[in-house]
């Protein structure tokens, strides 16, 4: 199946009333202070989040820096987010429409997977200083014995999802974007899978396919995702690295 940018549109927009409430991790106050911490923003830097969507991460930034600036292919989800953004920009990460060195901080969450790589960790990389950071955090595979049946989930659970990772990929891309020193750290963000796979844009089917995966899931798999039942649920502890570079000068 070739997924293109109609498709990812059509999909955020089905989720765009739901989506802050489609995991925990959305409105998790740790992750987002992980995300912060790792972006070290001052009040004099300038900010672009990409892939934006509803405005989650850039509303950590608006008491920080001097401008927070969002971009996202999807206006249903993105307009949520233009009450915390000094400027919104409806366009591809992949061909950023910012001059070179444009911003001090770059943060992208739960984006990549649907981009053209690493064409748009390229860009990320190029509108930013040098000096600056770019960050990512992303959900990854714990390494390559949970990799097939978590992989399945996240396809089940997002079709339009044109990547996915284990945990040495993302700072990765940032190495290989460009920059220099990268440092990187895990979050375990635990998720009902029920109330994760409702996510507005997949059908019944799909839901109960994702079940299965739980249902006949490997010890290995089970282990490393430490999954519980709770009242006939299953409960998932995900894995998140979080990335972060900063640009080397050209």
């Amino acid at each position: 199946m070739t997924i293109n940018r109609d498709d990812v549109i059509g999909h955020f927009s089905a989720r765009a009333d739901r989506y802050d409430r489609s995991s925990s991790w959305c409105t998790d106050d740790d992750l987002a202070d992980l995300t912060v911490e790792l972006a070290r923003p001052t009040p004099h830097d300038h900010v672009l989040d990409v892939a934006c969507g509803t405005g989650l991460v850039s509303r950590r930034f608006r008491e920080l820096a001097a401008s927070v600036v969002g971009l996202d292919i999807t206006s249903d989800m993105a307009e949520q987010a233009r009450k915390h953004l000094d400027d919104l920009v409806i366009a591809p990460a992949e061909a950023l429409p910012f001059p070179d060195d444009s911003f001090d901080v770059v943060v992208s969450r739960q984006g990549i997977q649907f981009m053209d790589l690493p064409d748009a960790v390229e860009e990320m990389v190029r509108v930013t200083r040098p000096g600056g950071r770019v960050v990512l955090l992303n959900l990854c595979a714990y390494g390559p014995a949970d990799r097939a049946e978590y992989f399945e989930v996240l396809r089940l659970r997002n079709p339009v999802r044109r990547h996915f990772f284990l945990p040495e990929d993302v700072p990765a891309l940032l190495r290989d974007a460009g920059c220099d020193p990268v440092a990187h750290e895990r979050y375990v963000s635990v998720e009902d899978v029920d109330v994760w796979s409702d996510n507005g844009a997949i059908d019944e089917e799909r839901r109960e396919a994702i079940r299965r995966v739980y249902r006949s899931a490997s010890p290995e798999f089970s282990r490393l995702h430490a999954v519980r039942q709770v009242d006939g649920r299953f409960v998932d502890h995900m894995l998140f690295v979080a990335a972060s570079g900063v640009v080397r000068p050209r």
